[in-house]
């Protein structure tokens, strides 16, 4: 199971890779735009769920939405230690 901390070390490392094929570096390639309305998408998808489809369909669309905002900290040069200081 991953955490918080290892999706952000493997979205990290195939940032820093370039891995290809990979989904991550695409949206990367894509920049602040395409990231924003990702996760804009995946809020709204996550309220939706939330009121309507039950936790797992709430924890999956969360999952979702976690992806793309550490998509957003890896384009913004962020850490989690950056984003730590403000919980």
């Amino acid at each position: 199971m991953k955490t918080f901390e290892s999706l952000f070390a493997e979205l990290s490392e195939k940032a820093a890779t370039q891995q290809a094929g990979s989904l991550t570096v695409d949206e990367l390639a894509k920049g602040t735009h395409f990231i924003g309305k990702k996760i804009v998408e995946e809020a709204g998808e996550t309220w939706i769920a939330a009121e309507y489809e039950g936790a797992d369909r709430t924890a999956e669309e969360m999952s979702q939405l976690i992806y793309h905002l550490q998509v957003m900290m890896i384009n913004k040069g962020l850490t989690l230690e950056d984003v730590y200081k403000h919980l």
